[in-house]
């Protein structure tokens, strides 16, 4: 099989899988990419097919993915085997869950089914993990305070050329940072949406790049699925699946607000991501030349913009938003 000898990284990787593995590699084809620095092969041979992750170790680490999946795999979470690792080179060989994201079959129909299935799936995580002694970070206000920069620094700054008043800075921060904070904390994947979510035929979904999980608040990856920043959905629709869970979480002893306490969690928690994911579209365009993300900026501008209208305390950034921001935006657009 030839490879490019210009890709060093992917020629270290097949002589590993021929040689460490004793892989009989019929053919190797890019599987995905991310926003890290992570590649993923998808790699065909004599005895099946399988999924190979090259990540850099001067700029990944295996480490988290092979503990967090350690700690996830006793929940019943449908997460990819880990067959064979080499953390000195940053490879791991993993179960192949297929080409197709929740995303893919959306476009097609089947929410009700897909969303209930994730939902299945989130639960399992929310009450599988223990919280208190599972190890993970604590998603505490720091690690909030840090996400948030990103929006004001690669966002406002760097894409736009304006920056936030520091006073609407530091009440939109402590307004979304107290909200997380008391929640519920359960364990949190963090980018529980719908790339992340692969159509099996049997045990769907299957669960990937959960290498990141914290101890987090109990809304935030509900509001990752619903509001998803890759596809939006009606907002009564959206609060009926709300709603729903909600119910499924009081019923479990997990959450003992009501449902607008619940809600207020939800959205909140939902304008702290989609600012994160914003300044996070923003860095990729400007630092990485990933600029594939750029399109999905207007969806997720349109989710903070929706919160800002329903809470009277976020009435100074939804100014801000109008006058500045969204002037600024259309014109670098």
């Amino acid at each position: 099989m030839y490879v490019s000898s210009s890709d060093r990284r992917l020629a270290e990787l097949v002589d590993w899988l021929n040689n460490d593995v004793a892989l009989d590699i019929q053919q190797i084809t890019p599987a995905s990419s991310d926003a890290s620095f992570r590649r993923y092969f998808r790699v065909e041979h004599r005895d099946g097919c399988h999924i190979a992750m090259d990540a850099p170790p001067d700029k990944e680490n295996t480490e988290p993915f092979v503990r967090v999946a350690g700690l996830l795999k006793p929940s019943d979470i449908h997460i990819p085997n880990i067959y064979q690792q080499n953390s000195r080179q940053g490879f791991l060989l993993l179960e192949d869950l297929g080409s197709t994201s929740f995303l893919d079959r959306l476009q097609t129909g089947d929410a009700e089914l897909l969303y209930s299935q994730a939902m299945d799936s989130l639960f399992k995580l929310q009450t599988g993990v223990n919280p208190l002694d599972c190890g993970l970070p604590a998603y505490d206000s720091a690690l909030l305070l840090r996400e948030l920069a990103i929006f004001y620094e690669w966002f406002l700054e760097k894409l736009l050329g304006i920056a936030i008043p520091n006073t609407l800075a530091t009440l939109l921060n402590n307004i979304l940072i107290a909200s997380a904070l008391e929640q519920p904390q359960v364990c949190v994947h963090r980018d529980f949406h719908s790339r992340n979510l692969m159509v099996l035929e049997h045990d769907s979904p299957g669960v990937i790049d959960f290498q990141d999980a914290v101890v987090g608040p109990i809304s935030y990856d509900l509001v990752s699925l619903l509001r998803d920043c890759y596809i939006a959905w009606p907002d009564q629709q959206v609060i009926s699946w709300a709603r729903d869970y909600h119910q499924r979480l009081c019923a479990a002893g997990l959450v003992e607000a009501d449902f607008k306490q619940f809600k207020r969690w939800f959205d909140l928690m939902g304008m702290q991501r989609h600012l994160k994911a914003v300044g996070i579209f923003a860095r990729l365009h400007l630092r990485d030349g990933k600029s594939n993300y750029l399109t999905d900026i207007p969806r997720t501008l349109a989710y903070i913009s929706g919160v800002c209208d329903i809470y009277p305390e976020l009435a100074e950034m939804r100014q801000f938003l109008r006058e500045q921001v969204m002037p600024a935006y259309r014109v670098s657009a």
